[in-house]
């Protein structure tokens, strides 16, 4: 039997009836409603995803690029690779993978030279802790000093992270945490430290801020605060002298409350923190950066969508007494403020592109840090020295760290440079501004060879995210090497939704503003078309997350537009995503069904709930991970099976695949094989689709 027949064959034989809601006066029947169960729940799940792998692996695998592309990118993706480095007393921490690792390790040296980074002890081994690669280091917390170090390892992309202590030269220590734990600060003698974790695993709303005795037993921690809101999330922090505890309550992405209070008459005392007051219910984000005695120097967005740098008297902590140390710039965004002995360094983006500056603590300028180029850079900083790390790329220039001996003179040296395999200078790119449905700007990236010009038929894949506030900033990505070498075009577009303007261009896509995100992905694809760079029969899709939902959105409302789409771990039954794993959290960026108002404009854009019969649709791999913590692939099934479904019996049909990793989460943690397999997946499909590859075998 063909595979697609026996899916829907196993469909007819065993699935439930379907399911109709009633939702605000209007009817919803959800066919494919038994496809909301994990594999471990339901072996009718389990049995009817085995037949879409089966489909998918077998498609993708005869594809007659795919031996093509895998030698091109497997020696890019084994490219070894340095993180940053961090400074704590004496130690320099940074993590690197070699070229066959599955997990990067965490290394330390004493002292920055980079001659000594040969030499480094390898401090934390995950590939060491499984032969599969399975288990991944989420996140590691040194303490000041550089004596001790906290950690997080988590299994198979599951991210619910075990926090582990060790001693840096020596042995672990017995303190072991459980619940998706968040690191939230040390204590100054190393005594103790903060964090938040699941009270509950099993509830991912549950979350509470506690703080540690070194060598107690956690059972005891002292709890500090705790989750009561789905959508309000706690967490803490400790200034460096430890004088000053920091509490708060996130509101979705684009607010929080704040409070400060005496971490040592608490630790002393009993009962809850007697705190001071700096932000409650307000729409701004509160983000301390350090303290001075009784001042706090806080970053905000309130009355400032592009961000300031505030200092907070607290004695006196009414706004009305708040100062501007470095105030709201005009048309860049402050994205962060880190300290250093004496001084300070901004990050600014302009038009999505890195500009560092120097301060010192007043707000007074002392000049730029100079970058190689147009690109995105961050920079490694302690509030003790007065020497820095920087690193830097760009879509056509690999990350690469510098060290920056003395910031009152910067002078950025190479300390670390990775060697590729292709000829980056035969590579250029190009950042147009394309004007959206109501005339908004949208920065548009695009990435090509030099010798390539608009013909009306090149191939290109637009790439898009768009909530959050996240910013998809220049970087370079080594998987799309055999997409540019064969011809491509390679575009990313910096929509509404995202941080890259601020505050104010973040909540232009969210909510009931949402479809401007979709209307800035249309006009950066229909730009593409109309400068005769592609043509809707060449021109593929692609976005992970909420960018899975943003791809699930433009082939449901646009389909005449595109070729084919990848939508990766996506969100795609809007009316009911809130009911799953953490989405509650997402609320305040999407809105819920369950509010009449809200259910207007999610009912308006759900994918799946969109889908018309009689629809020429791109094709589309869907793909999922079956661990995953925040998406449900709940998602992808029902979206692959109801469009599969519509597609029964036509001639002219695209092909439907959907590809669920059963070793797999949102995407991190994943072992180097999976991630060359993954990449050479969704290149494969794409190039087939757009005709770069030639027809399966």
């Amino acid at each position: 039997m063909h595979a697609l027949c026996a899916v829907m064959a196993l469909a007819a034989d065993t699935t439930p009836a379907p399911v109709t809601d009633a939702l605000h006066g209007r009817s919803f029947t959800d066919e494919w409603r038994w496809l909301e169960s994990l594999e471990k729940d339901s072996p009718e799940v389990a049995a009817w995803t085995t037949t879409q792998i089966d489909r998918t692996r077998s498609t993708l695998e005869s594809l007659p690029c795919r031996e093509r592309i895998a030698a091109t990118l497997e020696p890019l993706l084994k490219l070894p690779s340095v993180g940053m480095p961090s400074m704590h007393g004496e130690w320099c921490f940074f993590g690197e993978r070699t070229g066959d690792q599955n997990q990067a390790v965490l290394k330390v040296q004493k002292g920055t030279d980079p001659a000594l980074r040969a030499r480094a002890i390898t401090l934390i081994d995950p590939n060491a802790m499984d032969a599969n690669g399975l288990i991944s280091l989420d996140w590691n917390a040194p303490s000041d000093d550089g004596t001790l170090i906290a950690y997080g390892t988590s299994r198979a992309g599951s991210e619910m992270s075990e926090l582990h202590v060790m001693e840096v030269g020596g042995a672990r220590l017995g303190d072991t945490i459980t619940g998706k734990v968040n690191f939230e600060g040390w204590t100054p003698t190393n005594d103790g430290f903060l964090y938040s974790a699941l009270r509950d695993p099993k509830d991912p709303y549950s979350r509470e801020v506690r703080f540690h005795v070194m060598g107690s037993d956690p059972a005891s921690d002292r709890l500090i605060a705790k989750q009561t809101n789905p959508s309000e999330i706690p967490f803490a922090g400790l200034s460096r002298c430890g004088r000053w505890m920091v509490l708060g309550f996130s509101r979705g992405w684009q607010a929080n409350d704040l409070s400060v209070a005496d971490f040592e008459a608490w630790r002393k005392g009993s009962g809850d923190p007697k705190a001071i007051e700096i932000a409650k219910g307000l729409p701004a984000r509160f983000s301390p950066i350090g303290f001075e005695g009784d001042r706090m120097l806080m970053m905000t967005t309130l009355d400032s969508p592009r961000g300031r740098l505030v200092a907070v008297d607290l004695k006196q902590p009414a706004r009305a007494d708040w100062k501007d140390v470095i105030p709201e710039p005009k048309d860049e965004v402050l994205e962060s403020v880190g300290l250093t002995k004496g001084g300070m360094v901004a990050s600014f983006t302009r038009h999505v592109c890195t500009r560092l500056e120097r301060f010192d603590r007043s707000g007074r300028s002392l000049g730029e840090i100079l970058l190689p180029g147009l690109g995105s850079a961050s920079v490694s900083l302690d509030e003790d020295r007065t020497d820095a790390f920087l690193s830097y790329t760009s879509y056509n220039e690999p990350r690469s760290v510098y060290y920056v001996p003395s910031l009152a003179d910067p002078k950025p040296a190479s300390w670390w440079k990775p060697s590729v395999p292709i000829d980056l200078s035969k590579w250029t790119v190009e950042r147009v501004r394309v004007a959206s449905k109501d005339g908004t700007l949208v920065p548009l990236f695009m990435v090509r060879r030099v010798d390539l010009t608009p013909n009306g038929d090149r191939p290109c894949l637009l790439y898009g995210y768009g909530g959050f506030n996240v910013s998809l900033e220049p970087g370079f990505n080594p998987s799309i090497a055999a997409w540019i070498e064969a011809g491509g075009v390679y575009a990313v577009a910096n929509l509404r939704g995202g941080g890259e303007y601020g505050e104010a261009w973040h909540e232009a896509g969210m909510l009931d503003r949402k479809q401007n995100v979709f209307d800035d992905f249309y006009a950066c694809a229909e730009w593409l078309i109309g400068n005769r760079w592609t043509s809707p029969s060449r021109l593929a899709i692609q976005g992970g997350s909420n960018g899975g939902l943003l791809t699930g959105v433009a082939v449901t409302q646009r389909p005449d537009l595109f070729a084919a789409a990848i939508s990766a771990v996506p969100l795609l039954d809007m009316l009911r995503y809130h009911q799953f794993l953490l989405a509650k959290y997402w609320v305040p960026e999407y809105g819920s069904a369950d509010d009449a108002k809200q259910f207007e404009w999610l009912s308006a854009y759900s994918p799946y709930h969109n889908l018309k019969p009689g629809t020429k649709y791109p094709a589309v791999l869907f793909t999922a991970g079956e661990n995953d913590s925040r998406v449900h692939p709940l998602h992808a099934r029902k979206m692959a099976a109801r469009m599969q479904a519509m597609n029964a019996g036509r001639t002219d049909a695209k092909p439907i695949l959907l590809w669920v990793d059963r070793d797999a989460g949102h995407g991190q943690g994943k072992p180097l094989a999976a991630r060359i397999r993954d990449q050479v997946d969704q290149w494969s499909f794409l190039m087939w689709q757009t005709g770069l590859c030639g027809p399966a075998k």
